[in-house]
């Protein structure tokens, strides 16, 4: 089960969670899982799902890949700075 192997790999951070936040083994394993499968999104996979997101939103595409690239910036492990025309061609080939 994944959620067992979470809680054999990272049991320290599972028992710091346990002891700043009300939660329960179970439930600290799965803060630990969700949180690792965030950040190891691809970054096309991250543009494909923000502009899923943004557009849905009601935003535009000049909109959603000018905060798709600020937002880019951010991420635990930064990608090179990408282009409007590099994230299109992630959303649209």
């Amino acid at each position: 089960m994944i959620i067992k192997h979470y809680q054999q790999v990272h049991d320290d951070l599972i028992d710091h969670l346990i002891r700043s936040a009300p939660l329960s083994r179970g439930e600290a394993a799965r803060v630990v899982q969700d949180v690792l499968a965030y950040f190891d999104e691809t970054t096309p996979a991250f543009v494909r799902r923000r502009h899923r997101e943004l557009q849905a939103g009601g935003l535009v595409n000049d909109e959603i890949f000018d905060r798709i690239a600020r937002e880019l910036a951010h991420r635990a492990v930064a990608p090179p700075e990408l282009t409007r025309r590099q994230l299109r061609r992630i959303v649209y080939g």
